[in-house]
């Protein structure tokens, strides 16, 4: 099973990108795509099927942790679970699931109010975030500015994140560049 890829983006169609690692091209489906040629590093899901060998790439452990717990819900397929995090962040996946909003869940394009129910039923209590993520729009800043994952989450774990996202890019950089 492949659990973490690390190279060259050579090829990106929407979400479905090409990642290039040591000479071989890996094609994954991501959340938020990548740019040609960027250097890139996604935490992975594989999923082998008879008819087919698929790569989910992950930006985070955390990303694919709820990908896979998705995943394990009836009903819940590869294809929503992705939708799920392309929709929801992390943080908002766990508060939906444990404060039973399905109104929220049922954002998601393919989930509707049957499986939204189930998937609180089932999952209510077993997502565990271990720490507040940095923002979204911070964390694509600094992949922006060429920092790998793996430095943004050992420099910046542990950290409690300002509201306004100007201000969290400042403490993200101040603690990177330590």
């Amino acid at each position: 099973m492949i659990g973490w890829l690390s190279g060259r983006v050579v090829e990106s169609r929407g979400t479905v990108v090409t990642l290039d690692v040591g000479g071989v091209g890996y094609q994954l489906t991501t959340i938020a795509g990548a740019q040609r040629d960027e250097r890139r590093e996604f935490f992975v899901h594989t999923v082998v099927r008879a008819d087919a060998f698929l790569l989910y790439g992950f930006d985070t452990p955390s990303e694919r942790d709820v990908f896979e717990l998705l995943t394990a819900t009836p009903g819940v397929g590869p294809a929503t679970a992705v939708a799920a995090l392309r929709t929801l962040s992390v943080a908002d996946i766990r508060r939906a699931l444990d404060e039973g909003d399905t109104k929220q869940l049922g954002r998601v394009p393919g989930i509707g109010p049957k499986t939204a129910s189930r998937m609180v039923l089932e999952l209510r209590g077993r997502l565990v975030v271990e720490e507040p993520e940095a923002p979204s729009r911070v964390l694509d800043a600094l992949k922006g500015l060429g920092y790998t994952v793996g430095e943004i989450r050992e420099s910046l774990s542990g950290i409690e994140w300002p509201d306004d996202d100007g201000a969290a890019l400042r403490l993200a950089l101040s603690k990177l560049a330590r």
